[in-house]
C-alpha cells in the first residue's frame, strides 16, 4: 500500500508538471528590453474619420480605405524600417513580425468610417481595449505582443490618434496601453495620413523610460 500511495503521489507531481500552464507575461517584461517583443501592425476597426464625409470624399471612400491605403500604410514597416520602426520604440535592437494579425482584423471590415462629431476623436477607455483583445486571433503566436489601435484621423486637427497597445497573446490580455497622437502633414491622402504613425511611435519611444513607472 505504502509503495502504491508513492507511486501515485509521483503520478501526480508530472501531471502538474505537464499541465502547469503557461506563465503570464507582465508589464514590467514590456519594459524589460530583454523580453522579445512581436510587432502585430495597426488594427483600424474602432478608427473614424472625423469631419463631413464630402471633406474626405474626393481622395476616398470606404471600400478604398480598407482595400487600398490600409495595406499602404502597413507595408511602410516593412519597405521603410528605419523610419517606421517598432523596435526602435520599445529600445529593442528588433522585434519579430506577424503583421498577418491585425490584416485579418482590417480585411473584415466593411463599416462606414465617417463620423462628423469632433468629439469622437478618442472616445475607447483601457477597458474598451482590453475587451478588445479579448477577442483576438492571435494566430498561434505566444509571448508579448504589440500594436496600434487606430481610433481617430481628424483632417481638422491634422492629427491621427491611436492607442499604442502591448498584449500577452496566449491570455489575451492587455499589458499597458496608452492613447497618442500624431501630426498628419505630406502631399496627398497617403502621404498625409502615414505621417502619424512613426511619430507617434518615437513619442511613445522617447517618454519610454517615463511609461514603465506607471
Amino acid at each position: 500500500m505504502k509503495k502504491n500511495a508513492i507511486k501515485l503521489s509521483l503520478l501526480i507531481l508530472l501531471l502538474t508538471a505537464f499541465l502547469k500552464p503557461a506563465s503570464a507575461q507582465t508589464k514590467a517584461e514590456v519594459f524589460d528590453k530583454k523580453t522579445p517583443i512581436t510587432w502585430l501592425g495597426m488594427d483600424f476597426s474602432q478608427m473614424k474619420f472625423i469631419g463631413s464625409e464630402e471633406a474626405y470624399r474626393r481622395e476616398v471612400i470606404n471600400a478604398e480605405f480598407v482595400g487600398k491605403y490600409i495595406p499602404l500604410w502597413e507595408n511602410f514597416f516593412l519597405k521603410e524600417p528605419k523610419k517606421y520602426n517598432p523596435a526602435k520604440a520599445v529600445h529593442r535592437d528588433t522585434v519579430h513580425f506577424a503583421m498577418n494579425v491585425t490584416e485579418k482584423v482590417n480585411n473584415a471590415l466593411t463599416k462606414n468610417f465617417f463620423d462628423t462629431d469632433p468629439g469622437h476623436f478618442k472616445t475607447l477607455t483601457e477597458k474598451d481595449i482590453d475587451a478588445l483583445i479579448k477577442n483576438y486571433d492571435f494566430l498561434g503566436n505566444k509571448g508579448i505582443g504589440m500594436l496600434l489601435i487606430v481610433e481617430g484621423m481628424d483632417k481638422g486637427r491634422a492629427q491621427g490618434g491611436a492607442w499604442v497597445t502591448f498584449v500577452d497573446m496566449d491570455k489575451k490580455t492587455v499589458l499597458y496601453t496608452v492613447f497618442r497622437t500624431g501630426n498628419s502633414r505630406g502631399f496627398g491622402f497617403r502621404n498625409y495620413w502615414a505621417h502619424p504613425w512613426p511619430v507617434i511611435l518615437d513619442d511613445f519611444g522617447a517618454d519610454f523610460d517615463l511609461f514603465k513607472k506607471y
